[in-house]
């Protein structure tokens, strides 16, 4: 079985170790966009962090759970949003005003939609958590 989407797959492990009450998690899945949003979800919380292990097959990524996140996803398609209308995807996409961070892909890299608000940048919807 194939699986297209690294990202959802890590993701998707992450809520369901969350769910079970594992407090580590070990994923073959390691890019450099895996490792900023983990990097992201780190500094606002919600994760307790990251290290990349050496294994004979390749590098894998060991992440630290926290037992605070009660829901993450990527977000697909992939919306192209404006400055003006990150208030819509908020309500969209998370459960209450300022709870919870969505995550996006501006030309200054990534970000959550709060910095990209204070910078004024718009981009492109990657991933939710909360």
């Amino acid at each position: 079985m194939s699986l297209n989407n690294p990202l959802a797959n890590v993701l998707s492990f992450i809520q369901n170790y969350e769910k079970l009450g594992k407090k580590e998690l070990l994923t073959k899945d390691n890019s450099k966009v895996i490792k900023k949003i983990l990097s992201i979800m780190q500094t606002e919380g919600y994760l307790g962090g990251y290290e990349e292990v050496e294994d004979e097959k390749g590098n894998l990524l060991k992440i630290n759970l926290l037992g605070l996140i009660n829901k993450t996803n990527v977000i697909r398609p992939q919306f192209q949003v404006k400055v003006s209308d990150f208030e819509k995807f908020e309500k969209r996409f998370l459960p209450a005003k300022d709870f919870g961070i969505i995550i996006i892909s501006t030309n200054k890299g990534l970000m959550t939609h709060k910095e990209a608000k204070e910078k004024n940048l718009g981009g492109k919807l990657f991933a939710y958590c909360y």
